[in-house]
């Protein structure tokens, strides 16, 4: 009989893919990195979509009730968790630079790194707490290729650059490698740079 132990470590074991979520905001386009996409009903067919209420995105999507959903590949660089992981939509044009694919609701569709893509438009929403949870029905989808898609794992033990800790104390993020330098870490610790708590941080070793 096991004890009734909280080792939220347990978390981690469950699969994730990861996406880029794609929006309007009326001016430019936006999007962010999500690994929180799951099929909930097939009849209909319902996706529930969960997004953090600091991303910007979480606003727009709430505001115009669609958004498109890519599915990373296996080849996709660091470089694209960059651009739509750290940094906001807020103040950056996350598309300034290229000229995107677009599908028929008029949203960005990635030109490459996708496997495929869903458009989406928000049925329903529940409030989380920290997160919203956007309940969907499916408008459009696409298969674009038959490469593998990219998984939490696989992003973390392949693609992810290991974060230079050596002769620093102090807690490193499991998700972007960012090190807070200090003896503790609050309990309601924020992640600068990835908005992940203090549950996805580790001790330097």
């Amino acid at each position: 009989m096991f004890e009734n132990t909280m080792d939220m470590k347990a978390l981690f074991r469950i699969g994730y893919g990861l996406y880029v979520v794609t929006s309007h905001d009326g001016k430019k386009d936006n999007g962010l990195i999500v690994n929180t996409v799951i099929q909930v009903t097939s009849t209909p067919e319902r996706i529930a979509v969960t997004i953090n209420k600091q991303n910007y995105s979480h606003d727009i999507i709430k505001e115009t009730g669609i958004m498109n959903v890519n599915c990373l590949t296996e080849k996709a660089p660091f470089a694209v968790f960059e651009a739509f992981g750290f940094v906001s939509g807020r103040n950056t044009d996350k598309f300034a630079n290229c000229e995107p694919l677009r599908s028929e609701n008029g949203l960005v569709v990635l030109p490459k790194y996708i496997n495929s893509f869903m458009s989406l438009k928000v049925e329903d929403y529940i409030d989380l707490g920290t997160h919203g949870m956007f309940i969907c029905s499916v408008t459009a989808a696409s298969v674009i290729s038959d490469e593998e898609s990219m998984t939490y794992a696989y992003y973390h033990k392949y693609v992810k650059p290991k974060p230079e800790t050596k002769k620093k104390k102090g807690y490193v993020c499991k998700i972007c490698g960012y090190v807070h330098e200090d003896d503790e870490l609050p309990e309601d610790f924020i992640c600068p740079i990835c908005k992940h708590g203090a549950i996805d941080f580790e001790p330097i070793k």
